[in-house]
């Protein structure tokens, strides 16, 4: 699967993703995100593991060997913009706001927001299709959440 989607995303003209593909390419914007202050902690990493195992109904272990391959792709991918993309052909418009909370639980996890995190959600939402007040409100649900 890591092969196939990083095919996908160096790709000029991608095909469209299946379910397993979009899973990854979720999994490697949670560690984008959580990478994206330069500090990649343990909470970060268990929140991503929860986000997964509750989006995609996986066990705890399924979800950390998510997140593992996850991180690898991420580290070798060439942007978000692709990432983003292939979620957007993948998950229909009405629940792309839910992903974005999921981001945004995984940016907050360390207890701190950065600028750097800010704007990575920024973008991420922004190339989803979101709005910037549906990206101001998936934080806020997230914020509530924690």
């Amino acid at each position: 699967m890591f092969e196939k989607l990083l095919r996908h995303l160096t790709s000029p003209a991608p095909a469209r993703l299946g379910a397993d593909e979009a899973q990854i390419a979720l999994a490697a914007l949670l560690v984008r995100v959580a990478r994206a202050d330069g500090i990649y902690d343990p909470a970060e990493q268990a929140r991503i593991d929860a986000v997964l195992a509750r989006t995609h109904g996986l066990s705890p272990f399924a979800a950390a060997a998510l997140r593992a391959e996850a991180e690898a792709l991420e580290a070798s991918a060439p942007d978000t913009v692709r990432f983003t993309r292939a979620l957007k052909e993948a998950v229909p418009l009405e629940a792309r706001a839910a992903l974005v909370e999921g981001l945004w639980t995984v940016a907050l996890a360390d207890g701190e927001r950065s600028d750097d995190e800010d704007q990575v959600l920024r973008l991420i939402s922004n190339l989803l299709g979101l709005t910037d007040v549906e990206s101001a409100q998936a934080r806020q649900r997230a914020e509530a959440a924690q």
